[in-house]
């Protein structure tokens, strides 16, 4: 992969599909106008955390290169000097911007604040945040939260109570199971590549992926049954779908502890086949139900 494409990390844009989220349990995907805006959305929050991303590897080339992996990062690795990488990223900040705010023929996001305030907690992350324990986890977090929201509310759709919380437990389950597979990583020179996992401790995250992970299968569960949701989708059916989040979920605790995985969400799913798989069986069952 050229070095610029690679600084773009492409491959986390699997993450932003959060924001089609809404389209999908709200009914949505026959209006071509949101359509229109929810891939508008999409395109915009690809080409943001891209920008997010690169100004990401700049602040931290000198941690990456204590990591195993990290180091072969292009600004890390000095493929891709500081300012090819100012200058990609300012040309993804304005692009993406240019589709949120309607510059470019598009229709605009109905709630830019979202985009805005996705760029600014970022840049809180990156100069500092990011080395509060606990806090910095529920950062990440908050970056999914905001694409549900560009998915929804960015579109004109009232997104549910429901939905919201599923996304908060299962990012934060992610999160910190990041931080689990990173306190095991060793680093050069006995320093940790990020200065917040010295707080950190397996035995402590263990519990936190306990507890997030239990709130992600409870809370869906009550989703699928609950009157609100069979009166807005029209079936009790949903349920169904549960088994798929808890394999998921298993597979991921998997991954994460029997096979050196865990690290990048994104990553894992695109290359372990059970997970890929079982997201499609899930996928495939929600949007007969959801259509039937």
């Amino acid at each position: 992969m050229h070095p610029l494409i690679q600084l773009l990390r492409p491959h986390q844009w699997v993450k932003n599909g959060f924001v089609l989220v809404g389209l999908l349990f709200g009914h949505a995907w026959t209006n071509p106008e949101m359509r229109a805006q929810a891939l508008a959305a999409f395109v915009a929050f690809c080409l943001i955390s891209s920008a997010v991303y690169v100004m990401n590897d700049i602040l931290d080339r000198e941690a990456d290169r204590r990591h195993p992996e990290k180091r072969r990062r292009p600004i890390a690795s000095g493929r891709v000097g500081i300012g090819t990488a100012l200058a990609l990223a300012a040309i993804c900040l304005l692009a993406g911007g240019g589709l949120v705010f309607g510059l470019f023929g598009v229709p605009p996001s109905q709630a830019p604040w979202i985009f805005v305030f996705y760029v600014l907690m970022n840049i809180g992350y990156s100069l500092g945040l990011k080395h509060i324990v606990i806090l910095d986890v529920f950062i990440i977090a908050a970056g999914f939260m905001l694409r549900i929201l560009a998915g929804t509310l960015g579109v004109g759709i009232e997104p549910s109570h429901w939905l919201v919380l599923c996304g908060l437990m299962l990012t934060l389950f992610l999160g910190f199971a990041k931080r689990r597979a990173e306190v095991e990583i060793p680093a050069e020179e006995g320093k940790p590549h990020r200065r917040v996992l010295d707080q950190y401790s397996a035995p402590m995250l263990d519990q936190f992926i306990t507890l997030t992970g239990g709130a992600t299968v409870i809370a869906y569960s009550l989703y699928t049954v609950s009157e609100e949701t069979i009166a807005l989708h029209g079936t009790p059916w949903l349920i169904a779908t549960v088994p798929c989040v808890l394999y998921g979920l298993l597979r991921y605790l998997y991954r994460l502890h029997r096979a050196g995985g865990g690290g990048d969400p994104a990553r894992e799913l695109l290359n372990d086949p059970h997970l890929l798989g079982v997201f499609g069986l899930w996928l495939l069952m929600v949007i007969w139900l959801l259509a039937g």
